[in-house]
């Protein structure tokens, strides 16, 4: 269907300083309206003082004459504009006839003013998601196509700000102005253009840093069923991102209102709210924002990849991501696949994560990783969406239920986590600490399994036993509180010469703590000499020999003292 409109180009009307003191502003009103010289004059002898006629006179023949003059120079334009009328409209999705010459997520405007976004053509219907709320719109109604794709603001003045999926302030009314709009969809860059992953990104959870660790540009799967810790991981790796320079951008899909913001009370309390974008869609909002949200997210990330800087992007998450595409896409009738998803679900997840990676120096350096969560059901990591995610990321962190309830917090299950990036994110002096850390978790799982039915075992095997239980408790660790580079050095040291086997298990804890507030307040030239090492030289060592020595001995202090 087609609609014409004759638009008249207007002129303004330019007069001399002179004339603009004199001609008041309700004359200049007058003759726009008038449309005939003796109608005019007859409006300014009406409303004019008798004496002030005259003076006029001139000035409005000039008018008159410019008018005339101006109005013969207009030249009639016909403008075509593509249009449509409502057939069907609910639950998101709108079914329009018409629009012969719309095309794939062009954006459709309704006469409410909210937009639609095309998503699938037919021979004789278009099928729009909805980008709002689709009260007021009625069958027969016509909407309009605009010829463009759908843009979402980007630029450093989105940060501290929570904003829905098409870029819209939601946290106060002022005013976003970004630096430029960007469409959604986007290339990911090419193998060509990517340089291997070998920088850490510390995420401030010992487990995660010193078995599992993540790379600038890597992409980390967080597996787990409900109220497993998921997003306090990924929370805690945005709050040790405080002072590294590192971007980041948090995206709730589908979250509950109250669980999105108690996230961001966490970020404004740490002080990091400053230096991260939260892209925010709740399960009320309609199916079209929820699919959308990821990729506004990925979009506003790379903006920051652009400038040579370290994005951190955590998804939260892809099941409810996945859970939305698939809604939209049988209200769009398409034909549903395995667990009723459709069969472009892969792609839709994957390219959105293929365009995490890190760039080459002479692409600006800069880096995306990603933190995509998804839930699973019962601990089932082979379910569809769960295997598909597998496949695309680097790795997987696997959140175990029964840990968890044995609060062994994070609980993260050892054998079936992995980083496919492995020790190339890892500095040396991390990887030289760590050794066989994971091989002496395994093995003590191993042996534990049998301590269960009373089996006696021999004295090296208690010392294994032992062993492995100090090292989970070490690496237990409170929520919202990341341990920096440098902390994480000093107990992994401490491990390693043996300074915690002496302590009783169920005072390791104590003893931990008591040594990161030791060193925090009495040794903190020696933390930041570690931080700007990558190796741990002779006197760094013998520094940390010194201070552990001299902490073990006002730990006996406090011991005594307790007493």
């Amino acid at each position: 269907m087609k609609a014409c409109s004759i638009d008249l180009e207007e002129e303004e009307l330019i007069l001399s300083e002179e004339q603009q003191r004199s001609l008041s502003k309700e004359l200049v009103e007058s003759a726009k309206l008038v449309t005939s010289k003796e109608a005019f004059l007859e409006s300014i002898r009406q409303r004019a003082e008798p004496e002030n006629v005259n003076m006029f006179e001139n000035i409005i023949q000039n008018i008159i004459s410019n008018l005339a003059e101006k109005s013969g120079e207009i030249q009639p334009r016909v403008r075509f504009t593509t249009v449509g009328s409502v057939h069907r409209i609910g639950n998101g999705v709108a079914t329009v006839s018409g629009l012969p010459d719309v095309s794939i997520d062009e954006i459709v405007t309704f006469p409410t003013g909210v937009e639609g976004m095309a998503l699938n053509l037919d021979r004789k219907h278009v099928d729009l998601i909805m980008l709002g709320s689709d009260q007021g719109i009625r069958g027969g109604d016509l909407v309009q196509a605009t010829g463009k794709r759908l843009q979402v603001p980007v630029g450093s003045q989105l940060l501290g700000r929570v904003v829905n999926p098409l870029g819209k302030p939601i946290d106060r009314d002022e005013i976003i102005e970004a630096s430029e709009h960007r469409h959604l969809s986007k290339i990911a860059p090419g193998v060509v253009e990517r340089t291997p992953v070998n920088e850490s990104l510390f995420t401030g959870t010992k487990m995660i840093d010193t078995l599992f660790p993540i790379g600038r540009g890597q992409r980390e799967l967080i597996l787990g069923d409900r109220q497993t810790g998921k997003t306090t991981l990924a929370v805690d790796a945005i709050l040790n991102q405080k002072h590294t320079g590192v971007r980041c951008v948090y995206v709730a899909i589908g979250q509950k209102k109250s669980s999105t913001l108690s996230v961001i009370e966490t970020l404004r309390e740490k002080d990091v709210m400053s230096n991260t974008i939260v892209v925010m869609s709740s399960s009320d909002d309609p199916p079209a924002l929820r699919y959308l949200a990821p990729y506004a997210g990925m979009t506003m990330a790379e903006y920051f990849l652009d400038q040579g800087q370290d994005v951190l992007i955590v998804f939260d998450d892809l099941s409810k991501h996945a859970d939305a595409y698939r809604e939209l896409s049988l209200l769009l009738r398409r034909p549903p696949g395995r667990e009723a998803y459709p069969g472009d679900i892969f792609y839709i997840h994957s390219r959105l994560l293929e365009r995490a990676c890190r760039l080459k120096q002479s692409n600006g350096g800069g880096s995306i990783t990603a933190l995509p969560i998804a839930t699973t059901q019962n601990g089932n990591i082979s379910a569809y969406i769960t295997t598909n995610l597998i496949s695309i990321t680097d790795g997987q962190l696997v959140l175990d239920t029964d840990l968890f309830n044995q609060e062994q917090k994070p609980a993260i299950d050892i054998g079936r986590s992995v980083s496919r990036v492995g020790g190339a994110a890892q500095k040396p002096a991390m990887r030289r600490l760590v050794g066989n850390l994971k091989l002496e978790l395994s093995q003590y799982k191993e042996v534990e399994h049998f301590t269960r039915f009373g089996t006696e075992v021999d004295e090296t095997t208690r010392r294994q036993i032992n062993k492995g239980q100090r090292i989970l408790n070490i690496l237990k660790q409170q929520p919202n509180k990341p341990y920096s580079y440098s902390m994480t050095i000093v107990v992994l040291y401490a491990l390693n010469a043996g300074h915690f086997d002496q302590v009783p298990i169920n005072d390791v804890e104590n003893y931990e703590n008591s040594l990161i507030d030791f060193f925090l307040h009495r040794e903190n030239k020696l933390l930041i000499d570690i931080r700007k090492e990558t190796h741990l030289s002779e006197s760094i060592t013998n520094e940390l020999d010194h201070a552990l020595s001299a902490f073990n001995q006002y730990w006996l202090e406090i011991g005594d003292e307790n007493k």
